[in-house]
């Protein structure tokens, strides 16, 4: 049977009317496509300052790198709408870390960070957070400790006697704490050996405590004794923060880099007691684990002071710039005098070095001080060699003023420079076999050497004090600590 040709023509139209409709679509889903993409290049494209027509800018503003522009609405007759000056950021909003990291930020530094604060300022920190993080966590250990040694007197008194026990020992820590405070000035110029000193100092009063769990019975002998170490440890920190602070801040922003720098110490604070915390519940070695907390606290302390950097000349400073002087011909920069500051020169130790002693101390007879005298009639001191007690002695006269002072210290420290390479000299020739070579300490030879240092600090003490202050060294007399005693002239009662 033959095929109707209705039908076949009938097919085929149907069939080109579904071809014809899907290619309308896909045309249209094709320019749909190219409009969406050509919209969405003209919004990139626009610019961030250009606002809709309702809108006028009014103003810009920035914060720290950030800003933003302010906007107000007007109406059809050109006023502006009431409510409707706003402000418009012109960034993208900030990703959540970051938010998080500018967050911590204004805790732990101060504003305008790095160009608010000296370049020793993040060293110096960082040791900081390190040290306190070992003194948090030692802290745990001592505490739990002393605790312990409370519940074990406990069981052999009464508990208003334990309580007693325990006010004792605050009270005998608040007492340290009045007695140390009469060290006064010595906290401004030698602040680094004090500051080093006190963490030595709460070292050895965490030691104390942990000794109170081998012999609990005396344990308030052992905590009193403990507390009051500390307490003269804190008073050390306490005394010394200001200055060190003072010399990392850059205009008037001294409260704002404390406030950071103790909020830094908290926080490792905390994070050292955590992490004790966590330690302590398995049980480790006490002596072991103390004296590894211990190292790193002493070691962080170290580093802590030596970082920081100061402008003044006291005496470990003033010697060892005089020293390079005398070397090299050059004052060290303020990195250099500070890297090389002995930290283990303790005030209440010995000095070679002694500025405004008693002639008693400085003069072993009275030749001695009367064949020195005329060497020194221009000047305003004394500067003589002790060779029984091995240290040089500045003597001051009444009329020594703060000129007079630095120079007595420079030239001590000349003579002592000049001392000390005699001695290297004949050790050099005692190995070489000269055993006839010594070091004589007579008057003539001390007259002599006093002679030699006159003329070298006549010489160089100007072009020394120059130098100090291109170094960028701030000099004072007050910073060398000389002593009260004075020479009055023999006719004077």
């Amino acid at each position: 049977m033959a095929p109707n040709p209705m039908k076949i023509n009938t097919k085929q139209s149907a069939d080109s009317s579904t071809i014809a409709a899907a290619a309308a679509a896909a045309s249209s889903q094709e320019i749909l496509v190219r409009e969406t993409l050509r919209i969405s290049a003209n919004l990139a494209s626009t610019p961030l300052l250009q606002t809709p027509s309702s809108l006028t800018m009014i103003c810009c503003e920035e914060i720290d790198g950030r800003r933003w522009k302010y906007v107000a609405e007007t109406d059809a007759s050109g006023h502006f709408k009431k409510n409707s000056f706003r402000p418009l950021s012109l960034h993208t909003p900030q990703a959540p870390v970051d938010e998080l990291l500018a967050f911590i930020r204004s805790y732990v530094v101060p504003e305008g960070f790095p160009d608010s604060v000296a370049p020793s300022y993040v060293p110096y920190m960082r040791w900081r957070a390190l040290k306190h993080f070992f003194g948090g966590a030692m802290g745990v250990f001592t505490t739990q400790t002393l605790l312990s040694s409370v519940g074990v007197s406990r069981n052999r008194a009464t508990p208003g006697a334990v309580a007693i026990n325990w006010i004792l020992k605050d009270g005998a820590g608040r007492v340290g704490k009045m007695l140390f405070a009469r060290q006064g000035k010595k906290f401004d110029y030698d602040l680094k050996q004090l500051r080093f000193a006190g963490d030595l100092l709460m070292e050895l009063g965490a030691g104390i405590e942990l000794a109170t769990s081998a012999v609990p019975h005396l344990f308030l002998p052992f905590a009193c004794a403990a507390n009051v170490v500390k307490n003269v440890a804190a008073v050390t920190s306490t005394s010394t923060r200001t200055p060190i602070y003072k010399a990392f801040a850059k205009g008037e922003n001294i409260g704002d880099v404390t406030a950071k720098g103790e909020c830094v110490g908290n926080i490792a604070d905390l994070l050292g007691t955590g992490f004790s915390i966590l330690l302590a519940k398995r049980n480790p070695s006490l002596v072991t684990t103390f004296s590894l907390l211990s190292c790193g606290y002493i070691l962080s302390s170290y580093r802590e002071v030596k970082s920081v950097v100061l402008h003044t000349l006291n005496c470990a400073r003033f010697s060892v710039a005089v020293e390079s002087f005398l070397k090299t011909g050059r004052v060290p920069t303020l990195q250099e005098g500070n890297m090389n500051e002995n930290i283990f020169s303790f005030p209440w130790r010995d000095r070679p070095v002694v500025l405004g002693s008693r002639i008693k101390e400085a003069f072993q007879d009275p030749s001695a001080y009367i064949a020195i005298e005329p060497l020194f009639d221009r000047e305003k001191y004394i500067v003589t060699y002790n060779p029984l007690k091995h240290k040089v002695y500045a003597v001051l006269k009444d009329q020594a003023k703060s000129d007079d002072i630095l120079k007595a210290a420079f030239h001590a420290n000349v003579l002592f420079n000049l001392i000390n390479s005699n001695k290297s000299k004949a050790s050099s020739l005692k190995e070489t076999g000269d055993l006839n070579s010594n070091v004589t300490h007579t008057i003539a030879d001390i007259e002599a050497c006093m002679a030699d240092t006159c003329k070298i600090v006549a010489n160089s003490y100007g072009l020394f004090k120059n130098k100090a202050k291109e170094q960028g060294w701030a000099m004072s007399e007050s910073l060398l600590n000389p002593g009260r005693a004075r020479l009055y002239p023999r006719d004077n009662k």
